[in-house]
């Protein structure tokens, strides 16, 4: 009997048993192929390994911000679209064809505000996928929208109350925004 290795999935071909091969995420997401790739990727079941890269403080940041992901049950939603954390000293953004989010200190600096926004940039990259518009005045309410919901199910989902307090606190401010209006 012999066992064949597909992804991190193995097949005993001995077993009539049909199983999903986990295909390869392309090294960068630019072309239509590459999008399409990592489409196929995603849909087998691809999910990125995070890597965080910047200083001990912030990777020690973000790291605190994948915890409250953890809680919410989202860590794995951005595993799927993202694949590294960046710290830089210009504007926080995602990176589309990298798969990554490139943050500043000052983006990770609350944690409870840095998980909400590493939701947002993987729902940003969840579209960019799916080919749709990720970019824009619709697309930015969508992806603000997914950021309110991670904050409202970390509020319901902790036991912290000065996680809960801050939730609220982040949820005032973008409630009062003129931006969600």
């Amino acid at each position: 009997m012999f066992q064949i290795r597909y992804g991190a999935k193995t097949i005993n071909p001995s077993i009539n048993l049909v199983t999903k091969i986990e295909m390869e995420f392309p090294e960068r997401v630019y072309t239509k192929d590459e999008v399409e790739k990592a489409r196929k990727a995603i849909e087998s079941g691809h999910i990125h390994r995070l890597r965080i890269v910047g200083g001990q403080d912030f990777k020690q940041k973000v790291r605190e911000a994948l915890k409250l992901l953890k809680t919410t049950g989202q860590y794995n939603f951005l595993r799927t679209y993202i694949r590294l954390i960046k710290e830089i000293n210009g504007l926080t953004q995602l990176r589309e064809a990298e798969a990554a989010i490139w943050a500043n200190k000052y983006a990770v600096e609350d944690p409870v505000d840095a998980a909400s926004l590493f939701v947002q940039k993987a729902y940003q990259m969840k579209e960019y996928i799916e080919g749709k518009l990720y970019y824009g005045g619709e697309a930015e309410l969508r992806s603000t929208e997914k950021r309110i919901e991670f904050l409202e199910k970390l509020k319901e989902k902790t036991k912290k109350p000065e996680i809960k307090k801050r939730c609220e606190e982040i949820l005032k401010n973008w409630r009062e925004s003129i931006y969600i209006l």
